[in-house]
């Protein structure tokens, strides 16, 4: 009776693994890039500034939405690298943030995304680009992934100008505690202070008459 009832399951069980990405049992994802899919460069309309964090240094946060289980994760990634989660494929090309003297303050990355599509269930998969452009943190309407199942957006990209940590480097040193051994600075006096009467030099006493009436 229970072998009957396990082989009643098998198709429920296959049912669900065909609706859902998620793997069963525990499986890993797929997480090997493609060598063809691997590299990615920044395209040459993207002009380099020149200011702050070399791009090469620069770190992207970015969002990864699946539809179908409403799972999501976070993605950092440097210019040119590339990340498979499952059947997709996110990449890099750059990543850039307004300085802090510019407004409206505004953090976009150009990325790639590409998505696995089988013709059956085990087959090699055929990757396709669905998107292929700049995508804006606080102005996510001007552009956003299009797609069914899968979803992307930048969270972060971290870079640096120059100065801008300074002032926040100044603030600190200025917070510090001093050392409890150090003495305190006492204030100079005013140069038209006049003197207390207990500052003031005391006069000689008189000297006493010797026998012979001397002074």
């Amino acid at each position: 009776m229970r072998r009957l009832g396990a082989l009643l399951a098998l198709p429920v069980l296959a049912a669900v693994a065909g609706c859902s990405d998620k793997p069963l049992f525990g499986q890993a994802e797929e997480t090997e890039v493609p060598k063809e899919l691997g590299d990615v460069r920044a395209p040459a309309s993207v002009q380099d500034s020149g200011l702050g964090t070399p791009r090469e240094q620069r770190v992207a946060t970015l969002g990864l939405l699946n539809k179908r289980n409403n799972l999501t994760q976070d993605i950092q990634l440097k210019p040119g690298e590339s990340r498979r989660v499952g059947d997709v494929i996110v990449r890099l090309a750059t990543c850039e943030r307004t300085a802090p003297w510019e407004t409206p303050p505004e953090t976009g990355a150009f990325v790639q995304v590409i998505i696995a599509q089988r013709k059956s269930p085990g087959a090699n998969p055929t990757w396709h680009k669905v998107f292929s452009g700049w995508l804006f943190k606080n102005s996510p309407s001007l552009n956003a992934v299009e797609h069914p199942i899968y979803d992307v957006w930048v969270k972060d990209c971290a870079m640096s100008f120059p100065g801008e940590e300074t002032p926040a480097a100044a603030a600190s040193a200025n917070n510090a505690p001093k050392p409890s051994g150090s003495p305190a600075a006492s204030p100079s006096p005013s140069p038209s202070a006049t003197p207390s009467p207990s500052e003031a030099p005391a006069r000689p006493a008189p000297s006493a008459p010797t026998e012979d009436g001397g002074a």
